[in-house]
């Protein structure tokens, strides 16, 4: 109260600037201001009035003592002698939950009567210990049974007689998976320009992209595709909304004021959001994870200050998802959401850990400590079984890198160069740091590793997708080399090339293989190289001045390079290679922000039928090389009947504006007072042409 009275007085005098402070005035010359009320004041205002904001965010409600208590059953019946230490233990499970501001243990004949009752500050702390307690395995023959306590009420409750739910009203929003059907497979890619203010979808369609869809404003930040590219999820103030179908129509919206970043799941049922407005340390809602389908709230958590996003790893079948704890691994299962075995995986000093794409597998490592070295250790989800384990020395970071499919990890491992021990502190000094890739074998037996060394800094490091090689960026600038290795049977990995003095600072491999695109962004002034390592040849070399991304198509065979206002400021735009780093098409846009590419899902054909395809591609080559030039033939043939068409609309404006003026003539006479002052008659006037710069195409041949 004492609080709110002081920042009411402090508004008052800003308000009015003639109240002057206590330093104005003169000790001796006047008296200090008396602010007593009168022996005659009456106070006619009432602490309802005065508190009324108060008393109504804290009304008492209904449910309000029963919502956050839970009753936990199969509890040790213990006498006096032992309550204590079973409080201890009851208080050590549940406390992980949230506060516990009240507990009472019934009693009979001097001993608890095997169940107790548990009071949380709020609900959501209560719900939390219902989902991760219940099931505990406390001993061999005490397994908890944990409920809420408004459920003994609700189920006291339940109606005689059954209704039957109300069926919702089915809203059709089409075939999310329409686009997949395009007979030529084009595919699409969303673009945000003008700083924000418009999003359109494109179609790659042949010399011009076609707009699917333009909206003004359809999103406050940036859009994102889900893995299999059938939502377009696109963030505002109060949360964020899925599209999706022919005319992009709303497919779901989730209420979460202020989110920031969101991350799907990989089969695309559940969507995590994160907002930083709701990191409130009593109610977990910084990160909420929804299913898509209904549209509801699955699970609320909090969310540490040093995390990184996505705090959540999910598996490739979002069966499972994962977070790091305090020296604990946090595995959860769908579509209970909670703990996995009802317990987390102990590990102390846990640093990182990654899924595989194609296995319920997790690899994770830890730093040294003390006399123990690191270690990068593979389990298996959910028996929880170390598959392999591999013991590191002298080890400063770790990155893990997995291949596409899923056959080989990597662990770049950077390592301390040691130099000499210090007798007298009885330690050990280092100095400068080389690199070696630690490389796992997963699909041969026992899991062996291979190793490979780099005495130089490492920039980047990349997997070819659906292959056995890898590339890697070392060295300083100018002596930038790019050095590419294949893994072969037999636990050989052979060196192919090493490309020296290259201006590159990223990899990007297509997504099909074989083909890669050397990348020297932004600093390196937008220089690109792409390479084809079947035979390690240079396809071309060539330069998109400042470019800041890069990005290919699902299909390998286009990708984007563009220069972002978000990172540049001048000569926004996105330029279209083909695979083999020719430049198809510009397109600059006032100030372009984001280009992504719409992702297809998993190919259904397996991988013998893709090998005979590419076996026999010749065969298949012959017919789309005469679709190719009947299109081109139908291209040419519609553009001239384009170009007659505009003709013949401009000559018949012509002739009724020459009409319009032969029939104004005595009007103009008239005004003129009778003078003819027409330079020219119709007959005899001229026509101008006036040419127009409509665009400026590069080509440039292979």
């Amino acid at each position: 109260m004492a609080r709110d009275q002081t920042k009411d007085l402090d508004s008052w005098k800003g308000k009015r600037g003639d109240i002057p402070t206590q330093n104005n005035y003169d000790d001796e010359e006047e008296e200090e201001p008396s602010f007593s009320d009168p022996e005659d004041f009456v106070d006619d205002i009432s602490d309802d009035e005065l508190l009324e904001d108060y008393i109504a965010k804290n009304k008492p409600q209904e449910t309000g003592g029963i919502e956050s208590v839970i009753v936990v059953d199969n509890i040790p019946q213990v006498g006096a002698d032992r309550l204590e230490k079973l409080q201890n233990v009851i208080r050590k499970i549940f406390e992980k939950f949230g506060k516990i501001v009240y507990e009472h243990y019934p009693q009979e004949n001097s001993k608890t009567k095997g169940y107790i009752f548990l009071e949380y500050t709020i609900p959501s702390h209560a719900q939390d210990a219902v989902k991760m307690a219940n099931g505990y395995k406390l001993d061999k023959l005490h397994t908890f049974a944990v409920n809420l306590f408004s459920d003994f009420e609700k189920f006291e409750n339940v109606p005689k007689h059954w209704e039957n739910p109300k069926p919702q009203p089915f809203k059709n929003v089409g075939d999310l998976k329409y686009w997949l059907q395009n007979e030529d497979c084009y595919d699409q890619y969303s673009v945000i320009y003008e700083g924000g203010e418009k999003t359109a979808i494109f179609l790659n369609s042949p010399r011009e992209p076609t707009v699917v869809e333009e909206r003004s404003r359809w999103t406050e930040t940036y859009v994102r595709w889900s893995p299999q590219g059938i939502y377009l999820a696109t963030f505002h103030m109060k949360g964020i909304a899925l599209w999706g179908g022919e005319k992009f129509d709303q497919i779901m919206r989730f209420n979460h004021p202020g989110v920031q970043l969101i991350d799907f799941s990989p089969c695309e049922r559940y969507v995590v959001t994160f907002s930083p407005m709701s990191a409130n340390q009593e109610d977990a809602q910084a990160i909420i994870i929804w299913d898509i389908r209904v549209g509801q709230q699955k699970r609320a958590f909090h969310c540490d200050a040093q995390s990184a996003w996505p705090i959540f790893k999910w598996s490739h079948d979002g069966k499972y998802f994962a977070r790091i704890g305090q020296d604990a691994l946090s595995i959860y299962e769908t579509p209970s959401f909670g703990l996995l075995d009802k317990k987390s995986l102990k590990i102390v000093g846990l640093r990182d850990f990654t899924w595989s794409p194609t296995d319920n597998m997790i690899a994770y490592w830890v730093p040294e400590q003390e006399n123990v070295p690191a270690r990068v250790t593979l389990i298996q989800v959910p028996s929880r079984k170390e598959l392999c384990v591999r013991n590191l020395f002298n080890v400063a970071d770790c990155k893990m890198h997995w291949q596409k499919n899923g056959d080989y990890l990597c662990v770049k491992v950077d390592r301390y160069s040691k130099l000499r021990k210090v007798e007298e502190k009885d330690q050990i000094k280092y100095s400068g740091l080389y690199y070696n890739f630690e490389l796992f074998r997963i699909r041969e037996k026992q899991i062996p590793v291979d190793k490979v060394e780099c005495k130089e800094n490492v920039l980047a490091f990349a997997w070819e997708p659906t292959g056995h090689k890898f590339a890697y960026i070392h060295g300083e600038s100018p002596r930038i080399s790019v050095t590419f290795y294949v893994l072969r049977p037999g636990g050989k990995v052979d060196l192919i090339k090493c490309l020296e003095r290259r201006t590159a600072n990223h990899l990007f491999w297509s997504p099909t293989g074989q083909f890669i695109l050397l990348a020297g962004l932004r600093n390196m002034n937008g220089v690109l190289e792409f390479v084809d390592t079947g035979d390690m040849t240079v396809m071309a070399q060539t330069e998109h001045f400042m470019a800041t991304d890069v990005e290919w198509d699902s299909t390998g065979r286009f990708v984007v390079s563009a220069v972002s206002w978000w990172g540049h400021k001048v000569d926004n735009a996105y330029w279209m290679w083909s695979f083999q780093g020719r430049l198809l098409s510009k397109h600059p846009l006032d100030r372009f922000c984001q280009l992504l590419w719409r992702p297809r899902p998993p190919s259904l054909l397996s991988v013998e039928q893709i090998k005979e395809i590419k076996k026999n591609i010749k065969k298949y080559s012959s017919q789309f090389e005469v679709v190719d030039r009947l299109r081109q033939s139908n291209v040419s043939t519609e553009l001239l009947k384009k170009r007659k068409q505009l003709m013949s609309e401009y000559e018949k404006y012509r002739d009724d504006k020459r009409e319009e003026y032969a029939a104004n003539k005595d009007r103009r006479l008239h005004m003129r007072r009778g003078v003819d002052t027409d330079d020219m008659d119709e007959e005899e006037m001229d026509e101008e042409v006036v040419e127009f710069l409509l665009k400026v195409e590069e080509i440039i041949e292979e």
